[in-house]
């Protein structure tokens, strides 16, 4: 068990699992080591797995009709991660999900997940809490992205996630907050500039 004590504990913020409920749970659970560079989820393929960060980086990103890659998604340790809308449909993904650093996830499928769900109210309280604050996040972003500036996502990324900033590549970054990497360069010299 000592190896499931992040993802026990991220439960355990918001709900409490005895012993049992954990072995149960822990049970389902497989271990996957992901090189970099690797895909977990892939469009056309249904995400079969919700995916928890145990160690590692990954991004979420789609490819326009143009080849244009739009990410849509960071993850880091302690994060869960998917093409999200595939796994809770159950339909073919639009995401490519990629390791951004050699990593390990641990994966619980669908219908094992499902099935614990249905006989454990705590966990599908877990999980329900933290599709709901997983979507509150996606409409913040969404919202700070119409109404805020180049500079501003930035410094509110800097802000929340520092160690993010760190780990991912820029063009990454930069694409997630929708601008090219060569505009990201402006935006940190001009920063650098007023510090």
């Amino acid at each position: 068990m000592k190896e499931y004590h992040q993802l026990l504990a991220n439960i355990n913020r918001y709900v409490t699992l005895d012993q049992e409920e954990e072995k149960r749970l822990t049970s389902i659970i497989r271990t996957t080591r992901i090189r970099r560079r690797q895909f977990i989820d892939q469009p056309g393929y249904v995400s079969s797995y919700r995916n928890y960060v145990a160690k590692g980086a990954f991004r979420s990103f789609l490819v326009d009709s143009e080849g244009k890659e739009h990410t849509v998604q960071i993850a880091v340790e302690d994060w869960f991660v998917s093409d999200f809308y595939s796994y809770i449909t159950q339909t073919p993904a639009t995401l490519f999900v990629e390791a951004l650093e050699d990593s390990v996830i641990l994966q619980m499928e669908y219908d094992d997940i499902e099935g614990l769900c249905s006989q454990m109210h705590k966990l599908s309280e877990y999980f329900r809490i933290t599709t709901e604050r997983a979507f509150a996040f996606s409409r913040k972003r969404t919202l700070s992205n119409l109404s805020k500036t180049a500079e501003e996502r930035y410094l509110e990324l800097l802000d929340r996630y520092p160690n993010i900033v760190n780990r991912v590549p820029q063009k990454i970054i930069a694409s997630y907050l929708g601008f090219s990497p060569e505009f990201m360069s402006k935006i940190r010299k001009r920063l650098v500039s007023k510090s």
